[in-house]
């Protein structure tokens, strides 16, 4: 595993065993990997992250708040970067719980290189892929935000499984209107068949039952 320079990708090394956060900077940047270290959750917390892929290595035990509880707080401090947790002190209820809330992975130490980094590998790509859905979803509001309250109404009706001719008596509108509208959502957003335009709506929740 390595990493090009079109690949850029960030690990957050979180552990308060000096010694071990430079063994782990090392093995990450032999892979081509960023990195940034922290000896307390509090100075994860307060430092600047750049805006790029990554993952979090992130210890159990640590002074103040452990790396379970900080796990159970990442959403709501809007941290969506997946999490592989160490620790030195394993037991199998633990591993249960981090991997319930989430964790790609739980390594007891010492682990293996090629253990830690597969790990990492799995969560950064776990993080791009979340980040190209946020992409998409966000591409597809802003593009939806471009329709004219009509076509809108239009679209939803079509997502909903309507036929022109029920879409136009259930807006008072003629077929060829309806044909019209439906046609510039499809050209705004960007979809080149009824179908892509369906699987649009769905992704913006946009379909309505009656």
């Amino acid at each position: 595993m390595s990493y090009s320079p079109d690949d850029r990708a960030i690990v957050y090394i979180v552990d308060d065993d000096e010694a071990l956060r430079r063994a782990l900077d090392r093995l990450f940047r032999s892979v081509s990997l960023e990195t940034r270290s922290y000896g307390a959750v509090r100075e994860f917390i307060d430092a600047q992250r750049p805006d790029l892929p990554g993952c979090i290595v992130l210890d159990v035990r640590l002074p103040g708040i452990n790396g379970l509880e900080f796990q159970a707080q990442l959403g709501d401090l809007g941290i969506n970067l997946p999490v592989v947790l160490i620790t030195g002190h394993g037991d199998i209820p633990m591993t249960v719980r981090a991997m319930k809330a989430g964790a790609v992975d739980f390594l007891p130490k010492p682990f293996r290189d090629q253990d830690m980094l597969d790990a990492v590998s799995t969560a950064i790509n776990r993080d791009r892929s979340r980040r190209a859905a946020e992409d998409l979803a966000a591409g597809l509001k802003d593009r939806f935000a471009t329709l004219s309250m009509r076509e809108r109404e239009v679209m939803m009706l079509a997502a909903s499984g309507r036929m022109n001719k029920q879409i136009a008596g259930e807006l008072g509108l003629s077929e060829v209107t309806v044909k019209i509208h439906r046609g510039a959502a499809m050209r705004k957003m960007g979809a080149r068949t009824l179908a892509e335009l369906v699987r649009m709506a769905d992704a913006l929740n946009l379909a309505r039952e009656h």
